[in-house]
């Protein structure tokens, strides 16, 4: 058989799914795959680029290395930046002017960091001023973990997920770190106003200073060597910084598709096969828009390369992707944090149960519509994730008295069945499995049923469930003399 030339533009964590699950179904052999990737080297998951910041190894969060795209008979072209497809040679330019021909192509291209227009931002050249640095790939960290000195200043812009890491490291690593937030509070698309200042009362805990309901409007520093020193605020504010790090969310990245000529809206508009509406185009992730949606989290976007690899082989020509349930389970600067669908009440009839607890600072809220889960969130305790995500996703009953549903061990539900990876909606009875199959470590289990390797956040309970149910080597009796 004649194989196609697949080619998929971007190489970020919806592509190493994506690769994944056409290994699984055999699409190597029906395709001859081809991987442009801007960054130098395999993928890697963006999502513990604090561990890098913090000084671990690149490598401790690369997913695949170039070996594994060699291994599998995939070609991984480096740095190489995609300008446009031509769609009508059926093509994929490069800036470099090779031009590469396809049969299917799939855009992978991610997201790009918003840089807001701040006064002062860049330097003569047209460069970040030194100093400032956007927080977005490994580069971007090694660059940061060479400027950053203990008992020096830092203004994080943005206190949104990927800011709160930054801020976090930029902490534990002895800087005098201040986090600026344009909205009214901390990580506002995921938690409501007193969710937000519970988590902000936390992370002051850890040394970090809050500035909510601020915007940075321009930085000073040396003109000589155009070196920043601090930042203005709106309020009329200074805040000294040697370092300034740009974490303010993220965009669809859609360059290439509007070159291209194909349909953009907030992102690339797709159907439910994730197809584009010109023939043999196909998006997904953050740079796809669905049904008016476009998704910043990881589990849809593995979802949709699910779906997408079934298309790609024929393996399930009915599969279609009908949108995606949104939670998130992570590890905010150090404080739990969980939060899935609606953030407040949208009917009058819908009910709210909230759990205040101001020593803990800790919150828990519930949004319930006849009887079900409509959306909840949990700052500092969120022992009861695994099963409010199990009864959000299958639309469970709730229990009569709804405060039952916060703890721990709801009399109503089947811990077995209770989602312990919520990236990857793996259940306790499915690690347990894995484990009596012989998945004894923590690497073996995400490796056997992919816990663990999306945030990570899941992988002190795998360690749990291995303590409690691998099986213990039996010490060999002791000789007795004769």
């Amino acid at each position: 058989m004649i194989k196609k030339k697949l080619a998929i533009v971007g190489n970020g964590m919806g592509t190493c799914r994506l690769l994944d699950e056409l290994v699984l179904r055999e699409g190597t052999r029906r395709y001859e795959i081809t991987v442009f990737g801007e960054e130098r080297g395999g993928a890697y998951n963006r999502i513990l680029l604090s561990r890098v910041l913090g000084g671990d190894s690149p490598d401790s969060i690369v997913t695949k290395t170039p070996e594994w795209y060699d291994r599998h008979g995939i070609r991984l072209i480096h740095t190489a930046k995609v300008t446009r497809l031509d769609t009508v040679r059926k093509s994929v330019l490069t800036e470099d002017g090779q031009s590469r021909r396809y049969d299917v192509v799939v855009l992978a291209t991610g997201s790009q960091p918003l840089a807001p227009p701040i006064d002062g931002m860049f330097g003569s050249d047209g460069d970040l001023r030194s100093g400032v640095f956007v927080y977005r790939t490994i580069a971007d960290c090694l660059r940061m973990r060479e400027r950053a000195r203990p008992r020096e200043g830092a203004v994080v812009i943005g206190g949104g997920l990927l800011g709160l890491e930054a801020a976090k490291v930029l902490a534990d690593r002895g800087l005098h770190v201040t986090v600026v937030q344009v909205a009214a509070t901390l990580m506002n698309t995921q938690l409501d106003a007193l969710g937000g200042e519970m988590l902000a009362r936390q992370i002051a805990h850890h040394g970090i200073f809050v500035r909510t309901g601020k915007t940075v409007e321009g930085l000073y520093g040396d003109e000589a060597n155009e070196r920043v020193s601090g930042v203005f605020l709106d309020d009329g504010a200074t805040l000294p910084a040697d370092m300034v790090v740009l974490a303010c969310g993220v965009r669809p990245r859609v360059e290439v598709a509007k070159a291209s000529g194909l349909p953009v809206n907030k992102g690339v508009v797709v159907n439910d096969t994730l197809a584009t509406e010109v023939p043999g185009v196909y998006a997904f992730g953050e740079c796809a828009e669905h049904d008016g949606k476009t998704y910043g989290v990881v589990a849809p976007v593995w979802e949709q390369a699910t779906v997408l690899a079934e298309v790609l082989t024929g393996k399930q020509r009915q599969a279609r992707y009908r949108g995606s349930k949104l939670y998130t389970r992570l590890k905010v600067a150090g404080v739990d944090v969980a939060s899935m669908g609606s953030l407040e009440p949208e009917l009058d009839s819908d009910q709210v149960v909230q759990v205040i607890e101001e020593r803990r600072n800790a919150y828990r809220k519930l949004i319930i519509r006849d009887g079900r889960l409509m959306g909840a969130m949990l700052v500092g305790n969120t022992a009861a994730t695994a099963t409010l995500v199990q009864m959000f996703d299958r639309g469970d009953p709730m229990p009569e008295e709804p405060l039952d549903i916060l703890c721990s061990k709801p009399p109503s539900s089947d811990p077995a069945e209770c989602v312990v990876c919520t990236c990857n909606k793996v259940t306790a009875a499915a690690l347990r499995q894995a484990i009596a199959a012989g998945a004894s470590s923590v690497d073996a289990l995400s490796v056997a049923t992919k816990a663990g390797t999306g945030c990570g956040s899941c992988k002190g309970e795998l360690a749990q469930l291995v303590t409690l149910y691998a099986k213990k080597t039996e010490p060999l009796p002791l000789a007795v003399a004769n």
